[in-house]
């Protein structure tokens, strides 16, 4: 199954990020199910479409996000990104400024070339070009968890990221490299969260200011002792913080004004 549609309410869509799948947000979907109508799929070359080559580029992912929720008949809805899923939701939200109604983006930046990150991209991409995907694989997963493989939800990570093809590995980081929104973030006009962990090795704090004074309308939330992986060694917080936004009467007095 690579698209789950569940629940009641303003629909929700779910954008999952590099090496993962829509099963990322396990400890979400159930919590948010009883509020909103959820959407979740599978990007291609991800979870169960890791038989396909991913794509290579951010604007492509986003239109097939946005042609995904055409075939679902979905018009207006809130959406969530996480990482590259969340450079993703950023493109879906300048393409489609008149669709989105609250937008959340998490771990994440404008900038997709990921300055400060614990490996730069190119070398990420030698790496896996040299060597294959196993080794540069677990120490980009394990960059994403507090206690890095001591962390629980570690072999979870590490098992969808093992689905990922070499091929599919290499354009994801060319996709992530060769895209930015910066100079673009004022086309946004969704209501914006910009949730960020303290402790991620990924998206530096210098990204997420940006996105917080350049995104028109934003409030941001700072998760204390917390990886790139909030939503999930962090769930019960990180579910309250969304949930919280996507309800707050700002969100709704758009939610209102894009429906009508």
């Amino acid at each position: 199954m690579n698209c789950i549609r569940v629940g009641t309410g303003p629909t929700l869509v779910l954008v999952h990020g590099f090496l993962s799948s829509l099963t990322y947000w396990e400890k979400q979907i159930e919590l948010f199910s009883t509020r909103f109508d959820v959407v979740a799929f599978d990007l291609p070359g991800y979870g169960g479409k890791a038989k396909e080559t991913g794509l290579d580029s951010v604007e492509g992912f986003a239109d097939f996000v946005l042609g995904k929720l055409d075939e679902l008949g979905i018009d207006c809805f809130h959406l969530m990104g996480h990482s590259m899923g969340g450079m993703i939701a950023q493109e879906v939200a300048i393409k489609a400024k008149d669709r989105v109604m609250g937008l959340v983006l998490y771990a994440t930046g404008p900038n997709g070339r990921l300055p400060g990150r614990f490996e730069s991209l190119e070398d990420s991409m030698a790496r896996a070009e040299k060597e294959g995907t196993e080794q540069v694989a677990r120490d980009t997963v394990r960059t994403w968890f507090s206690e890095g493989e001591e962390d629980p939800d570690f072999v979870g990570g590490m098992a969808l990221a093992e689905r990922v093809s070499t091929q599919t590995y290499i354009n994801g980081l060319r996709a992530m490299a060769g895209w930015k929104s910066l100079g673009r973030l004022d086309q946004i006009e969704a209501k914006t969260l910009v949730l960020w962990p303290d402790s991620d090795r990924s998206y530096m704090w210098e990204q997420t200011e940006t996105l917080w004074r350049g995104i028109k309308d934003t409030n941001l939330a700072v998760v204390p002792l917390a990886a790139h992986n909030t939503h999930l060694e962090k769930a019960r917080i990180f579910n309250l913080l969304v949930i919280e936004f996507l309800q707050s009467e700002k969100v709704k007095q758009r939610q209102l004004a894009v429906t009508t």
